[in-house]
């Protein structure tokens, strides 16, 4: 008896292919003589993501479902995956200067970030459990190792350690829950669980299971108060890795946390809708509050990452309209913001990731004025100053809980806003308040793609602002005219 072969819809995963090809391209250069060619590699590497944003347009427009219904590509995959696609190309432009100034191969590092990049995508397509714990670990593994790629500097060795063991800790977590919610439902696909918890809803194994689940994507958006291992990873990895993993990372599990709630738990929003209530408001308040004390850019970004995490989860709990759209708003400006950050703290270290305190950034408007500017523009938008992304976020999310009825959430998301703006404008003030001290080393030349990402994600930030475009919204009609 022959056993038929399964079908295989290769422009559902189209993407996901398109970087592992990249990936493994690079794998080979980096074997060769042009091993140390950086542009030439991540040249490849943006080849590679261009190719797979090309894949994810008419997955917009008409949504395939593919694997037996373990893989769905549609208007939510397209926009969180083009998020990470645009984390990785940003990353690929800023990393040749980086590399070489840090004496590290780039070769291995480009050929993680598209891994990385892959398991992402893989994540947001997922439409069953045990396909989204795949992703997961694909996608964390490599970052892993990027964490510790500055080899023999200690700081970036202790934060891949952190990053192992926390990480491995959380897909713990997610592993079990996955378990239970099998148990209880009989089955991993998103569907099945949704048609089962409409009578099984309240069944404690589910209940626990659902618990464990929200407990390990707590870990991976590093929300309070699963947040401790944040500031030292972030501060310790080299800082390409740190950018890319800031804003990948939160994209990524961002949109599979809404595809979560909204299409395998809708029975279960009174339980879910709690405990990320109060993560939210954890996350907003302790993200905050902790930046106000820190003297180095990465762990004031790393705090700033938990409280802008929290901002999110508010939409995410409102679960309207406004709320499901505001989440791929805010992802998107945050993405922005962050990666133009961090590409600014690049261009003003030095060898080592040295440099990378608040004294650094002293005069810095003198010094390089373009790079004061940019990082100015970052830091207005992720207080939420108009008329930057960052205020047309926040005030998405803020109105999208007064709307489904979460006016406390409102209220202290607009406090913990305010309070914010003390540490952000700390760095503006550092920079265009006081003069540099005598004898201050001079900012390098920034590399010309490097210009290039600040460039982009400057505009970004300040055209999203201006002319506000929710992503989720304009895909969506697109699968509708598509249909």
């Amino acid at each position: 008896m022959s056993i038929p072969a399964p079908e295989v819809d290769s422009a559902a995963i189209g993407p996901i292919l398109a970087l592992a090809i990249a990936a493994m391209v690079v794998m080979v250069l980096a074997v060769t003589r042009w091993r140390q060619q950086g542009w030439l590699i991540a040249g490849v590497a943006l080849v590679g993501v261009f190719v797979a944003a090309v894949m994810l347009v008419p997955l917009a427009a008409s949504p395939r479902v593919a694997f037996s219904g373990l893989v769905i590509a549609d208007p939510l995959y397209a926009v969180f995956a083009g998020m990470v696609l645009l984390s990785a190309a940003l990353t690929a432009l800023a990393a040749p200067g980086y590399l070489r100034r840090e004496n590290l191969a780039p070769g291995e590092f480009m050929a993680l970030v598209l891994f990385s990049t892959s398991g992402a995508l893989i994540l947001l397509t997922a439409h069953d459990l045990v396909v989204a714990l795949l992703g997961v670990e694909t996608m964390t593994i490599a970052l892993y190792v990027l964490a510790g790629y500055a080899r023999g500097r200690l700081s970036s060795e202790e934060s891949a350690l952190k990053y192992f063991l926390n990480g491995t800790f959380a897909f713990g977590f997610l592993l079990y829950g996955t378990a239970l919610l099998f148990g209880a439902t009989g089955s991993t696909q998103y569907s099945a669980i949704a048609a089962a918890l409409q009578t099984r809803a309240s069944n404690p194994m589910v209940l626990v299971g659902l618990g464990l689940l929200l407990v390990g994507i707590a870990f991976k958006l590093s929300l309070a108060p699963f947040h401790m291992w944040t500031p030292d990873v972030y501060q310790g990895a080299p800082t390409v890795a740190t950018a890319f993993m800031a804003a990948a990372t939160k994209a990524a599990v961002f949109g599979a946390l809404l595809r979560l709630v909204t299409e395998a738990l809708p029975s279960s929003r009174n339980d879910w809708a709690a405990v990320l209530w109060a993560l939210a408001i954890l996350s907003m308040v302790v993200g905050n509050v902790a930046a106000l004390a820190q003297r180095d850019v990465k762990r004031l970004l790393a705090y700033s990452s938990i409280a802008q995490a929290g901002y999110v989860l508010v939409a995410i709990v409102a679960a309207n309209r406004l709320g499901v759209s505001g989440v791929a708003y805010y992802v998107l400006a945050y993405v922005l913001m962050t990666v133009g950050a961090f590409a600014v703290v690049v261009a003003v270290a030095r060898a080592g990731d040295t440099g990378t305190d608040l004294e650094a950034f002293v005069g810095l408007s003198r010094r390089a004025p373009g790079l004061a500017a940019a990082m100015a523009v970052f830091m207005f938008s992720l207080i939420g100053v108009p008329p930057t992304s960052g205020f047309v976020a926040k005030f998405g999310v803020l109105t999208a809980a007064v709307q489904a009825g979460y006016v406390d959430l409102a209220v202290i998301g607009a406090l913990t806003s305010a309070l914010g703006a003390f540490y952000y404008l700390r760095v503006v003030f550092m920079m265009y308040g006081r003069a540099p001290a005598e004898g201050e080393p001079p900012i390098a030349p920034v590399p010309a793609a490097l210009t290039v990402a600040l460039v982009v994600t400057a505009i970004g930030v300040i055209q999203l602002g201006v002319f506000p475009i929710f992503p989720l919204d304009a895909t969506q009609a697109a699968a509708a005219l598509g249909r």
